[in-house]
């Protein structure tokens, strides 16, 4: 798939296959990341590819009884108002059950932490998607960027002292197969041309 093709066709997959990704693969993907632009070039970004089903299990329900005790309120982000409401019901994963996700973290007093972050988000996304995988941009560990049980336990898989989550990508493959790949109609993101 040509570079183009993978960027265009690329689409979100909330539901996976309990396969795992062959490390080829997973090689390329994160080449891909670690090959993303950093502000100076300062390559600080660190990546945690977490494949045990115990820890994502572990990290799931952390993530739902973190929401689960915050209030909803009318005037918040829509999707993070999906988890709180989710997670009060019960049975929230917030990776979608994927068989793999990469959270990516970089140092909380950098200031191209998040842009750095979603540089290598996207282009682990449009790698997978030229290999034939799904993925999705997953914001939860980033909400949760200052919630101690998440962030203690986050630490006893590496995470530094001066890191803080700033994105996740869920890669697997789609249950039921890859989605629509057709160019989608755009209803936003205005363009201005300035000539």
């Amino acid at each position: 798939m040509e570079a183009i093709e993978a960027i265009l066709t690329r689409r979100s997959t909330r539901d996976y296959k309990p396969d795992g990704v062959e490390q080829e693969k997973l090689d390329v993907i994160l080449d891909a990341a670690r090959q993303a632009p950093s502000g100076g070039n300062n390559q600080t970004n660190h990546f945690f590819v977490i494949r045990n089903q115990t820890v994502l299990r572990e990290l799931i329900e952390l993530v739902e009884t973190a929401f689960a005790q915050m209030e909803l309120a009318e005037d918040l982000y829509s999707s993070l108002k999906h988890s709180i409401a989710a997670s009060k019901k019960g049975g929230y994963a917030f990776c979608y059950n994927a068989p793999m996700l990469i959270v990516v973290a970089n140092r909380k007093d950098y200031g191209n932490n998040m842009a750095d972050c979603a540089c290598a988000i996207e282009n682990m996304m449009v790698a997978a998607n030229a290999l034939g995988l799904g993925s999705c941009w997953i914001n939860q560990l980033k909400w949760l960027n200052e919630t101690p049980q998440v962030t203690d336990y986050l630490s006893t898989l590496g995470l530094k002292e001066d890191e803080r989550v700033y994105g996740s990508v869920a890669i697997g493959y789609p249950a039921s197969g890859l989605p629509n790949r057709k160019l989608m109609k755009q209803k936003g993101n205005e363009v201005t041309f300035i000539d």
